[in-house]
């Protein structure tokens, strides 16, 4: 069995196929198969009304006007070469590493959490820095327990219960 009337016929010349899933070009209206749908498969002679590029300047972030027929590159290169507003800001490597004799910088903090210190991706683990932060961190743990119970062990009165365990809600 057949469907005469489903699908239409490609309009370039050279292919004429008959497409069940037709696309009409935009820019002139004509009917094309899936080959032949953009504008530079079937040489379209209304593709610089609808072909219109703005594209965003490198530096600034801000989008670059660009007259039809005028390549994009063209007058990005321009516009940074006479009014681009860049301003050089903050370096994106700040973050040195703490570590004895290395000078690596990350664009993220990698703060470890034994010694609360900075450092590289190479250094980043406990064990390749030497870190000595177990120790503070249990003794941090220590001046925290004093500063609750005193020295005498005996809970101090400016705490309260919910100053300790905070507010617990039970569900």
């Amino acid at each position: 069995m057949e469907f005469p009337n489903l699908g239409q016929h490609c309009s370039k010349d050279t292919c004429k196929r008959l497409d069940f899933l037709p696309v009409k070009c935009d820019a002139c209206s004509c009917i094309f198969c899936s080959d032949h749908m953009s504008y530079n498969s079937h040489q379209c002679q209304s593709a610089y009304k609808k072909n219109i590029q703005v594209p965003m300047c490198p530096l600034c972030n801000k989008p670059v006007p660009t007259p039809r027929g005028e390549e994009p590159d063209f007058t990005v290169c321009k516009h940074i070469d006479n009014d681009c507003q860049f301003t050089e800001g903050k370096k994106v490597f700040t973050n040195r590493c703490s570590a004895a004799k290395c000078r690596g910088k990350e664009a993220v903090p990698l703060v470890c959490n034994e010694c609360r210190q900075n450092y590289c991706f190479k250094h980043r683990h406990p064990l390749d820095h030497s870190c000595t932060g177990s120790v503070k961190a249990v003794q941090r743990k220590i001046t925290d327990v004093k500063n609750i119970f005193g020295t005498n062990g005996i809970i101090k009165k400016t705490f309260t219960v919910t100053a300790i365990q905070g507010n617990m809600v039970i569900t």
